[in-house]
């Protein structure tokens, strides 16, 4: 379901392109009610600004949704997966999806065209961030939601399907309930059973109540009742479909989860009472009361609420709880499970159901995370066939099951998604191509055990840093193996870190190809120390010993974390074996900055690495080189006066070009010594108006591209290797340009694409071509330079928000010739590759 329209844009000057989506990684943001399985079959949840939808059945991200300005709290698909009467033969599904500042989008899912549309934007009701959507279908084109706030306000919805209209539908608010100074944070919508479409809504939050709400497709609802139980925060509730119990009439059931670690479940069933039976009960407050529960009214009919179960068995916050989706009959009818999802922050969900023989519910199945790592669960999900349950954690991670079972239940872990959960700073290729390294996380396509033309899908197949610290900034330098990074964080140190024997097996797998001999590779894996302040190796000839360090305290025992097992991965990992068994050991630290570290570069050979930190005075500012192999400093080259945002060596390795929040640009000669590297100021020069965020080299010549704050990018040529000289001024973009890439595709003519991105997410190609010849003073003549501006990429597969850097592949490395690779990552928590090819 991967997005055509509008892929490929028109071009002006040489040649066409087109751009399409390779890959997208992402987290899932931090809330509880982010994520939605539709019965289209797709998840949705909150990355950052976007909406994003991956696929379940292929364990991809296909697209992100940009519109929301502030995080997303919440989705809700409608038809939902209880409407299986609705859904039937159904191609179009509607994405609603709530926002920090009070926003909710509609979204259009054609599920047979494989398109998806921004619908519409609804009317601003609510004041504060939108925490929590639920809804129901009422009729094949009528659905109704309800939508919470932090503002105190519960909000009625009706949504119409305008079928015979292009495009969308109508959405209209019905009714705003105010619910007081504890705002509620958990709905649930229902359909009344034998009420010609009367709809129940229950509510909860801070005060510690679910409270019930009757009314009807007018929105206009009115209180029932108030269930007491629970002693803390309601953090979830779920209404399941009627359930005929017995000879009695159909029998509605709510589910409720809490802070307080308790589950409860309440039967609704219809009572004929009289009107004098109900003034008696309502002064009747004895213990018959207590356990009956309240009566309510909706319509002509009184219900009768009882306590049905209690659930006691998760040890933490019970974030969430959802009844299993209801099956669809030969007749017609819709069947609903008895059974129920829980998911908790003690790392658990379990599956509840009544006992056949004496009808008390108990825990039947519990699936988890072991890994010390793991921060719990956020909420769990069914899908809409109830053979896979899929849950969400602190980390941002999707963890999902699949009962593959055949004559009992066996619930076995399955291949999702993942991505950072915080804003992704940097990320690099590595040297030869076949891996792409963010910071910190290794994304490779899995080419194994895959059949000629089936599509290869990236993965995240290692985790090599887990620090205390944000990661700024990476690069890949020289070893034996070309897989040994450098990495600097919010620290003033440098660290190393080189690739297990481990990881190494694993890529020969992941990727087919042949690598070089391991026999020289000693180190296995890596272990994470008690204080988490440095990975130590884990050497080959001592993988079978049996660690002497664990106890029987538990595995999540302060003194005692248990090791990583290193482990050769033959299909990609999962979650719980990518937090702890794909480390890389560290080697080196790198002293000498004297704060947190900001960029970081190394040259083409790989022998010698750039530095710099964050700085407000011209000594701290100051660029560090590293040589690789004595670790030694052997330069501390001084220009700016501010920190420099980027750095980047010349193809040949004879100049480094920095930028800085100074706005200047600074091009250093550079030249290796037996005792280091020798370097000289060649040119520095006020460039751009505001910070220079970006610059790129042109790997043909000695130009190169910066880009700034002030929306402009200029190209620049070193001349003589004495001075640097202004070629052109690119048209002024939409917003500051925030990242730069600079990849050849014809030598003979100096043609190249260069790649911006921008603090609105947006990314475009440039064609430029021509331009010097040479550094020669001799060589007057000069061809002019070309530019023009040759896609514009779509909005659906750029980033929401700024974008930090932009890696071309490297050209012989990629598949086809006329293929190229473009990575990307930003503050939205993505990482994306996208395939160029000429049209």
């Amino acid at each position: 379901m991967s997005p055509t329209a509008g892929e490929l844009a028109g071009a002006r000057g040489e040649g066409r392109v087109g751009v399409e989506r390779a890959f997208i990684g992402a987290g899932c943001n931090r809330v509880v009610n982010n994520v939605s399985w539709g019965a289209c079959g797709l998840v949705a949840f909150g990355a950052q600004n976007a909406v994003a939808l991956f696929s379940p059945s292929r364990g991809e991200i296909v697209s992100t949704l940009p519109g929301h300005k502030a995080t997303v709290n919440c989705t809700l698909w409608l038809p939902t997966k209880k409407d299986v009467l609705q859904v039937r033969c159904r191609e179009v599904h509607y994405l609603l999806s709530g926002s920090a500042d009070g926003i909710i989008m509609a979204w259009k899912i054609d599920s047979g065209k494989g398109e998806w549309t921004n619908a519409l934007q609804l009317p601003v009701m609510h004041k504060k961030g939108v925490t929590c959507l639920a809804g129901r279908m009422v009729s094949d084109t009528v659905s109704i939601f309800a939508s919470t706030s932090s503002d105190g306000t519960v909000v009625i919805w009706k949504m119409e399907d305008e079928q015979g209209t292009v495009g969308s539908c109508k959405v209209s608010c019905l009714h705003s309930i105010p619910v007081g100074p504890k705002p509620m944070v958990s709905l649930s919508l229902a359909v009344l059973p034998g009420q010609g479409g009367r709809l129940i809504l229950a509510m909860g939050g801070l005060d510690h109540k679910v409270h019930i709400y009757c009314g009807d497709q007018s929105g206009e609802f009115i209180k029932a009742c108030d269930l007491k139980g629970h002693s803390d925060w309601i953090r979830s509730l779920d209404f399941s479909l009627p359930v005929m119990m017995g000879s009695e009439e159909h029998s509605l059931f709510l589910v409720s989860s809490s802070q307080d670690r308790t589950i409860r479940i309440w039967q609704m069933n219809s009572d004929a009472v009289s009107s004098a039976h109900m003034t008696s009960r309502k002064e009747d407050i004895g213990i018959a009361s207590y356990i009956e529960g309240p009566l309510f009214v909706s319509g002509n009919t009184h219900y009768q609420v009882s306590l049905e179960s209690l659930l006691v068995g998760h040890e933490d916050w019970v974030y969430s709880v959802e009844w299993q989706p209801p099956t669809l009959l030969t007749d017609d009818e819709a069947h609903q499970p008895m059974s129920i999802l829980s998911a908790s922050m003690d790392k658990m969900m379990m599956i509840w159901k009544p006992e056949k023989t004496t009808g008390l519910w108990i825990n039947s199945v519990t699936v988890g995370e072991l890994s010390h790592s793991a921060l719990g669960f956020y909420g769990g999900h069914w899908e809409p066939d109830g053979k896979s349950i899929l849950a969400h954690g602190y980390g941002g991670s999707f963890h999902m099951w699949r009962d593959v079972g055949l004559g009992s239940e066996n619930w076995q872990p399955q291949i999702v998604p993942s991505g950072h959960f915080a804003p992704v700073s940097d990320l690099t290729w590595s040297r030869s191509g076949e891996y792409l390294l963010s910071t910190t996380r290794i994304f490779a396509p899995w080419r194994s055990q895959i059949s000629p033309g089936d599509v290869i899908y990236w993965r995240e197949i290692a985790r090599p840093q887990i620090h205390g610290h944000d990661i700024n900034c990476v690069a890949f330098i020289e070893c034996n193996g070309n897989h040994r990074f450098v990495c600097g964080a919010d620290e003033k140190v440098s660290r190393v870190f080189e690739a297990p024997l481990s990881f190494l097996k694993t890529l020969q797998h992941a990727t087919l190809l042949k690598s070089d001999d391991f026999d020289d590779v000693q180190v296995l894996g890596a272990n994470m120390s008690a204080l988490g302040l440095s990975q130590k190796p884990i050497y080959t000839h001592g993988a079978r010993e049996t660690p002497s360090s664990i106890s029987n305290d538990g595995p999540d025992s302060i003194e005692n974390i248990p090791d990583a097992v290193p482990t050769v991965f033959t299909e990609p990992p999962v979650e719980d074996q990518l937090a702890w068994n794909t480390l890389w050991p560290e080697t080196h630290k790198l002293y000498g900055h004297g704060n947190e570290l900001f960029s970081i570069c190394c040259d083409h050979e790989g022998k010698l690495i750039a530095s710099s930190c964050k700085a407000q005075t011209a000594p701290v500012a100051e660029i560090w080189l590293w040589e690789v192999g004595t670790w030694k400093a052997v330069g501390r080259l001084q220009s700016h006066n501010l920190t420099v945002t980027q750095m980047e060596f010349s193809r040949d390795n004879a100049f480094l070009l920095s930028v800085s929040r100074d706005r200047h640009l600074s091009v250093f000669s550079i030249r290796k010594t037996d005792d280091g590297a020798e370097h000289h100021l060649v040119a520095k020069l006020e460039a751009h108006k505001r910070i220079i965020w970006a610059c790129s080299w042109n790997p043909f010549r000695y130009e190169f591209a910066t880009g700034s704050r002030d929306k402009t990018v200029k190209i620049w040529c070193v001349q003589d290797s004495s001075s640097v000289k202004l070629l052109a001024t690119l048209p002024q973009f939409r917003d500051s340009v925030t990242a730069l890439a600079w990849t050849g595709r014809d030598h003979a003519r100096n043609a190249g694409l260069l790649a911006v991105g921008m603090d609105n997410g947006m990314i475009e190609l440039w064609n430029i071509s021509g331009g010097r010849a040479s550094t020669d003073s001799s060589s007057s003549g000069s061809s002019p330079l070309s530019v023009s501006c040759m896609l514009r990429f779509d909005p659906l597969l750029c980033h929401v928000s700024t974008v930090h850097r932009l890696r071309w592949q490297k050209s012989d490395s990629s598949v086809e010739k006329s293929a190229l690779q473009l990575a990307s990552c930003g503050a939205d928590h993505c990482v994306r590759v996208f395939e160029v090819r000429d049209i």
